[in-house]
């Protein structure tokens, strides 16, 4: 074992000893506000602790409202007014223990993190991970070629920024419906993919097969795309962000206090907070402070933040660099086109079949979400046409049609927030005293909401 080997696992297992003596604790209130549910969380501080619970409420399908965060020291604290996607309290009674399970020590730690080179496959599936330039027609060449070699996909997830495309992909054998582990064939695989995600204009090098163990797939996705440099604005082309509504981010130095100031306003969105607080803990910074606001169609974030080593952003290009990619963070996940959802009954080829009729029909997907449960495919694209404008409603109904009207169908993106409450968000609520925040977060004062 090599020195690096060697540190890592004592850092790894002092982290989880450290985890053992001091559990995390949870408590959910549902009294002290009239419109979400309260959870604190106190634990030890380590870095990423702060991504794990953002993580895990994520997971749970939970609305974040609102958000305070203090993690000065060995010890932090958060507490998060969260609703279930509808709107509503929480009425699960075992939320806490659910939480507490997901931060304990046996739970998969975020910053375990071994890369190796090659296609992964766990007891379940093959898993393959793709970057490369976007273009119209992508998704059904990848998806062609793996149903050409008998790989059955059984789920996908595919992000699209900047003329980048990044996908992790699961598949399993098209006869057995087991893992892919055989060298040869995996070598085939990734060879071919490699071809087609290179096409004849990708200007960088395209990638496949790349995997990092026990690493979470939305979390996985925005490390693929940093590291394409997807945040970089001299690379916009086709599928570029330069047409999507711009995140406002502002980064400030906080001299007296020693910290780096960020602050981010955009339209509210599910998972963004998740997004932010992923990217700033991949770029090796610290959460010190943060508060989080997100009442109504907009959100406000704010954060002090510091390199690990407790030093602020001391350059201009650094802080440029942090605002360019807290923007790529919050526009990869945006969903740009028409959404369309199929469901039907699972069968190889389904997703060959049905992406080469979008590109038939002059549609681009920009991002795609492909889950297969029981014998169901269930799966979602975002589609434009292929210069990323809106589709015309004859070209939809003329590839329903094709596809099958009842099989897929046009999804509304629904706001969460009901009318009643759209519009609350007020610069008021942005500048509460920091006296104010700590005894909320001590739990002495209760919610003005």
């Amino acid at each position: 074992m090599d020195c690096w080997s060697s540190s890592f696992s004592v850092e790894d297992e002092f982290e989880k000893l450290v985890t053992r003596m001091n559990p995390p604790r949870v408590t959910v209130d549902n009294a002290s506000s009239r419109t979400a549910t309260l959870i604190k969380v106190d634990s030890a501080n380590k870095h990423g602790s702060l991504l794990e619970v953002v993580q895990v409420l994520t997971d749970m399908d939970l609305i974040i409202r609102r958000a305070y965060i203090s993690s000065d020291g060995e010890w932090f604290m958060d507490v998060f007014h969260v609703t279930d996607p509808n709107g509503n309290k929480l009425s699960e009674d075992d939320v806490s223990e659910r939480i507490q399970q997901s931060l304990g020590p046996r739970a998969l730690s975020f910053r375990s993190l071994r890369r190796s080179v090659g296609v992964q496959a766990d007891a379940e599936n093959t898993t393959i991970e793709l970057t490369g330039r976007d273009r119209p027609g992508l998704l059904s060449e990848v998806f062609a070629v793996l149903a050409d070699l008998k790989c059955n996909v059984v789920a996908a997830e595919v992000w699209t920024h900047n003329s980048r495309m990044a996908s992790v992909v699961y598949i399993t054998d098209e006869s057995t419906g087991l893992p892919i582990d055989d060298p040869d064939r995996l070598g085939k695989i990734k060879q071919l993919l490699l071809y087609v995600l290179k096409g004849d204009r990708d200007k960088r090098s395209a990638n496949t097969a790349v995997s990092v163990v026990s690493t979470h797939k939305d979390r996985r996705l925005h490390q693929m795309m940093y590291a394409d440099r997807d945040y970089d604005v001299e690379w916009e082309g086709f599928g570029s962000a330069s047409d999507r509504q711009t995140p406002l981010v502002t980064v400030e130095r906080c001299l007296d206090k020693g910290y780096t100031v960020v602050n981010l306003r955009c339209p509210d969105r599910p998972k963004l907070l998740f997004d932010t607080v992923c990217t700033l803990t991949d770029m090796k910074y610290v959460v010190y402070h943060a508060t989080v606001i997100a009442e109504g169609p907009e959100a406000y974030q704010e954060y002090y933040i510091r390199h690990i080593d407790g030093s602020p952003i001391s350059s201009e290009a650094e802080r440029q660099r942090v605002i360019n990619c807290l923007e790529a963070a919050v526009r990869r996940r945006s969903s740009e086109g028409i959404k369309l959802e199929l469901c039907s009954e699972d069968r190889v080829g389904l997703l060959s079949d049905v992406t080469r009729i979008f590109r038939e029909n002059g549609l681009s997907v920009t991002r795609a979400e492909v889950t297969t449960k029981g014998s169901q495919a269930v799966n979602v694209f975002y589609v434009t046409d292929a210069s990323g404008c809106p589709v015309k409603t004859e070209t939809i109904e003329a590839v329903r049609k094709e596809i099958g009207i009842t099989v897929l169908r046009v999804k509304d993106e629904c706001s969460k927030f009901p009318p009643q409450e759209r519009g609350r968000f007020s610069l008021g609520d942005l500048f509460r005293s920091r006296s104010e925040k700590f005894l909320y977060n001590l739990g002495l004062i209760k919610s003005c909401s």
